[in-house]
């Protein structure tokens, strides 16, 4: 395989042209983000307005075909932003009734017809363990028998494929879309396939809502029962966007019992509530110490908090997770606690939340 570079991939697309403008859109420096990881590439063409996403879908498909042609490269995506739209203005407000990226349609949803339902884990902020309980769950829901796709949509952070122990890129498919890996049963897709996992990303909200739009759309899942998506902490333009965007069935909030998480978990509680996503509850994570050595219990983080958040809110408490050592030491070696049999009590907390959302999906199925 030959050797890719950000230089390789601009010099094969130096000639391609703004469809208004006529000049070159490397020149005007358009095409930005470029990311390679393997043979896999992906960049964004920043438009000056979101209005006018019809008039670039021709050149940003050609810039796909254009980059798959280099040598070396296994797959590419490439997505619409449109930065240059808040320029000066402060950072970009949603875009309503418009999308940048294909597979959308004004005024409405993205249509993933082979998907039954899709589940999001969200947490108003970062380091509550909600990548670990998105796993357990996914992992829970297929151990009940349902076919079960997992997306780390959690793009500047993605740590699924540590959780999982996945070590291989997806491919592309006859389709041109991404065969996403498989691990314990499970169809994963993450940006964490796509980037360097040193390197920083350093992305706006409109690119970061555009890029993890493409994840869903680009990626072959095949007949699913459920996905879940691991959201990116907080609630800001890209969180809401990709709120709008998806035909979520249902949330699950993921907190630990401190104030200030459960002040972040409110805030998610409004953004759903005002996207009208249903809240399937509120789990709290490292609800209390379990100590492997004598079982005795310790409340480091407080506790109750979170139940008594989703009694305020109307919604329920789905169970506490405790904070255990077999926790860590799963994740580290890509196996999810809930399939740990020595660890019963552990086990049975995440079967108990993946029970009470399987009820609720299959409501909705």
């Amino acid at each position: 395989m030959s050797d890719l570079s950000k230089e390789t991939i601009q010099a094969a697309l130096a000639g391609l042209k703004d469809p208004i403008s006529g000049e070159s859109l490397l020149e005007s420096g358009a095409i930005k983000g470029i990311v390679i990881r393997g043979g896999n590439v992906g960049l964004s063409i920043d438009i000056a307005s979101p209005d006018l996403v019809n008039q670039y879908e021709t050149v940003r498909l050609e810039a796909e075909n254009i980059v798959k042609d280099v040598a070396g490269v296994m797959s590419a995506t490439t997505v619409l932003t449109a930065e240059r739209a808040s320029d000066d203005k402060g950072p970009a407000a949603p875009t309503q009734g418009k999308r940048i990226g294909q597979h959308a349609q004004p005024g409405g949803k993205i249509s993933l017809p082979n998907i039954r339902t899709i589940l999001v884990v969200a947490s108003g902020k970062g380091g509550v363990g909600k990548s670990t309980v998105a796993v357990n769950i996914a992992a829970g829901l297929k151990s009940f028998g349902l076919k079960v796709g997992l997306l780390d949509a959690d793009i500047y952070g993605p740590s699924v494929p540590k959780l999982l122990g996945i070590n291989e890129k997806p491919q592309m498919g006859d389709n041109d879309k991404m065969i996403p890996p498989v691990a314990h049963s499970m169809k994963v897709m993450s940006m964490g396939f796509m980037v360097d996992e040193e390197a920083p990303l350093v992305w706006r909200g409109p690119m970061m809502a555009g890029a993890m739009t493409q994840l869903f759309t680009d990626t072959d899942w095949g007949e699913l029962d459920v996905l879940v998506v691991d959201m990116p902490p907080g609630t800001g333009d890209a969180q809401l966007t990709l709120a709008q965007r998806i035909p979520v069935t249902g949330a699950v909030i993921v907190s630990t019992p401190q104030d200030i998480a459960l002040i972040d978990a409110k805030k998610g509680f409004q953004m759903f509530q005002k996207t009208d996503v249903p809240i399937f509850g509120i789990v709290e994570n490292m609800s209390y110490y379990a100590c492997p050595k004598c079982g005795d219990r310790a409340e480091i983080f407080g506790h109750g908090g979170a139940k008594e958040t989703a009694e305020n809110y109307g919604v329920e408490f789905l169970g506490g997770i405790p904070l255990h050592i077999s926790v860590r030491e799963k994740s580290d070696q890509g196996s999810p606690a809930v399939l740990d049999r020595n660890n019963e009590a552990l086990r049975e907390a995440f079967l108990s939340i993946a029970e009470q959302v399987q009820d609720k999906l299959l409501d909705a199925m």
